[in-house]
């Protein structure tokens, strides 16, 4: 049975010299799980790798049966952000999020435009990090933890453990970006550590608990690259 399918490529992993088991979100909202023959070959490794859109197709013996995939390259090209680091790290934390954020044979209704639609922004936009700010509070709405800030401006902070915006200050409730967030305020090192704290608390004490996992090494690295590069020019 032959099927095809559009998607981003979430994970790989060498299985044997030249073959990949590749994770990989498809368009309509599903992960699709298989193995490239020859996927790690010097004719076939530049195709599959992290982050890229491929145009794809399945190939499965029987109902038991991992899928073969074979797979194109697909637009949009991420050149510009493969040769831009600030832009890579954030791609490669994005998609390590994404992938800690759905699992085999779920469907979560709105990820891939969820990911998909910021990583359009990464590539044309000179102001992303804001986006990429807003785009972990996206991703925690599609995955069923929404923090509706928007409708909130009014309240100036946010409790991590009621998940709710509040007017007063309490033990566990923290100073939320609103300016920052609306575009009222440049981009600071102090917003940043809010939002990944924010984000952290909700994504790991809430999501990743479940599945029994810690917050990938790819944001960890992002975030301690842009942390770092606000502490210093600043």
């Amino acid at each position: 049975m032959q099927t095809k399918k559009f998607g981003i490529l979430l994970y790989r992993k060498a299985i044997k010299e030249n073959d990949l088991f590749v994770k990989i979100l498809s368009k309509d909202d599903q992960i699709i799980t298989g193995i490239v023959y020859g996927g790690n070959s010097s004719k076939k490794k530049n195709i599959y790798q992290i982050g890229y859109y491929l145009n794809l197709i399945l190939v499965k013996k029987n109902s038991n049966s991992p899928y073969t995939i074979n797979a194109e390259i697909e637009n949009p090209l991420l050149g510009p952000i493969i040769n831009d680091k600030y832009k890579l790290f954030c791609l490669l934390s994005l998609i390590s999020l994404t992938n800690f954020s759905i699992v085999e044979g779920q469907t979560i209704k709105g990820i891939f435009s969820c990911v998909d639609d910021f990583i359009n922004d990464l590539i044309s936009k000179h102001k992303w990090i804001v986006l990429y700010c807003k785009w972990l509070f996206k991703l925690l709405k599609v995955i069923g933890y929404e923090i509706d800030y928007k409708s909130n401006s009014k309240n100036k902070y946010f409790d991590v453990n009621l998940l709710k915006f509040t007017h007063i200050k309490q033990n566990n409730s923290f100073a939320f970006p609103h300016d920052f967030l609306a575009g009222k305020k440049k981009t600071e090192y102090k917003y940043l550590e809010i939002i990944f704290l924010i984000f952290e608390y909700i994504f790991k004490n809430h999501h990743l608990i479940n599945l029994n996992n810690n917050l990938p090494d790819s944001y960890i690295s992002f975030k301690k690259l842009i942390l770092n590069y606000l502490s210093k020019n600043q």
